[in-house]
């Protein structure tokens, strides 16, 4: 064996010398082949998911061993709930409406003189609760606008333990803006109700417009409204609307505009369009806020005598109670009742004009005294010759009777805007436009 491994090497070492290329070259070959092997092998090691899994079970002190779960500190939480009174309302189905579970509340609000002078049967005050995350109550707040003085009342009842405790407050109203718009498809009101937008603001535009846009025939579908309108709110919540701040109206492709504006030394406002001219005019176009014409000053059938007669005025339809007020300035001439007419008030304006308001339910002026226009001086009833609750209106002109309708068109606008007020009506106007644009977009976003 030491023979022949001498005899292989000593060969080795000859054939080394002779090709020293060729054993260098197949060494490099050998050592390549062997990395690929290496790396072809390390490919094909064993899935981690085939892998064995063992399962490890270990001992945790929990940290609220010797506790209960209900003895823990949780936070509690409140729940706020807000309504309107109803006529119908009980304690019991006010706080149900509310989501309040509390029968102790339930017999305070029933026994409270103040909360039932103040809130139980007051239809349409608004309520508002804040009860624990069980239901109870913790304190109710209900708002309303007793009057016109820019104040409101707030009556709260609140939770001191297992009592209860009322009292009423007074304070001031906040105004605020709001921007609304519509587009007519069968009447106003329902263009307005749409749009949530007040009946008292709808009835606002009604009477703006009037002397352009008659809103009982006139009115085409696709007609369009834009309105910016204040909000008179209490603690944050909007409790009535205000005045209407500026408004556009689009009746068959025609543009009407209008915006309030109160000179410096002016006692009191009045709109004007927005090129700074008037829009009031002598005489309103109805002793009543947009109500209905059931016989114009024509012949017709008289309802009680039932004989051909002339109708030498207006009736308005509207029911009783509805306020009648004065088309214009003037002094009252008669307040009292005569023959036919009823309770009934004649007012005096300028040049001779006389104005009537028959069939009245009340009187609210007095013979002699100075009436504004617009002024209440009255409410809608049927005394006198009258087959139901209406307003009888008449004009006289030297004693003669006249078409309302027609002296009424026929009468002059108020003085435009002054020259010394035009700067500051100006800056206002074009904050209005922008306004008025921006409520159209609104409306145009939810037509869309």
């Amino acid at each position: 064996m030491t023979t022949a491994s001498a005899a292989l090497l000593d060969r080795l070492s000859q054939s080394i010398q002779q090709h020293p290329k060729r054993i260098t070259a197949a060494i490099a070959a050998l050592l390549l082949t062997g990395g690929g092997g290496a790396f072809a092998v390390a490919s094909f090691a064993p899935d981690p998911a085939d892998m064995p899994v063992r399962m490890v079970n270990y001992p945790v002190e929990s940290l609220a061993e010797n506790l209960v779960l209900g003895q823990l500190d949780a936070p509690g939480f409140s729940l706020f709930r807000s309504e309107q009174v109803r006529s119908s309302d009980t304690p019991e189905s006010l706080l149900q409406r509310m989501g309040v579970a509390d029968p102790a509340a339930a017999a305070f609000l029933r026994g409270d003189n103040t909360v039932r002078q103040n809130m139980l049967g007051r239809t349409g005050r608004f309520v508002s609760a804040e009860t624990t995350d069980d239901h109870r109550l913790v304190r109710l707040t209900a708002r309303w606008v007793p009057d016109d003085s820019g104040n409101f009342r707030r009556l709260i009842v609140e939770r001191t333990g297992e009592k209860f405790s009322s009292r009423v407050e007074t304070a001031k109203l906040t105004t605020s803006s709001r921007l609304a718009g519509g587009v007519i498809n069968s009447s106003l009101f329902a263009a307005t109700d749409a749009s949530n937008i007040p009946d008292a603001v709808a009835v606002q535009m009604a009477e703006l417009f009037s002397g352009n846009i008659d809103f009982r025939r006139s009115l085409r579908k696709g007609d369009r409204f834009s309105v910016v309108y204040e909000t008179l709110e209490a603690d944050g919540e909007p409790l009535s609307s205000g005045r209407v701040l500026s408004a556009e109206f689009v009746n068959n492709n025609k543009t009407h505009q209008a915006i309030w504006f109160q000179e410096a030394n002016a006692t009191k406002g009045a709109y004007y369009t927005l090129d700074g001219e008037s829009m009031r005019r002598a005489y309103l176009t109805s002793p009543v806020e947009f109500s209905r014409v059931t016989s114009g000053f024509k012949m017709r059938m008289h309802p009680i005598l039932k004989t051909w007669r002339a109708h030498l005025g207006t009736d308005f339809a509207a029911p009783t109670g509805t306020p009648a007020r004065t088309v214009g300035d003037g002094v009252v001439e008669f307040a009292g009742v005569q023959n036919g007419f009823g309770n009934v008030v004649f007012v005096k304006h300028r040049n001779q004009h006389v104005t009537v308001y028959a069939h009245l339910s009340r009187i609210d002026v007095r013979q002699g005294q100075s009436v504004e226009q617009g002024q209440t001086i009255g409410a809608v009833g049927s005394t006198g010759w009258a087959t139901g609750p209406h307003l009888h209106f008449e004009f006289r002109v030297n004693g003669v009777h006249q078409d309302p309708q027609t002296i009424v068109a026929a009468s002059e606008a108020a003085a435009p805007v002054s020259k010394a007020g035009r700067p500051a009506f100006d800056r206002l106007a074009s904050a209005m436009r922008i306004q008025l644009s921006a409520a159209a977009s609104i409306e145009q976003a939810s037509a869309e």
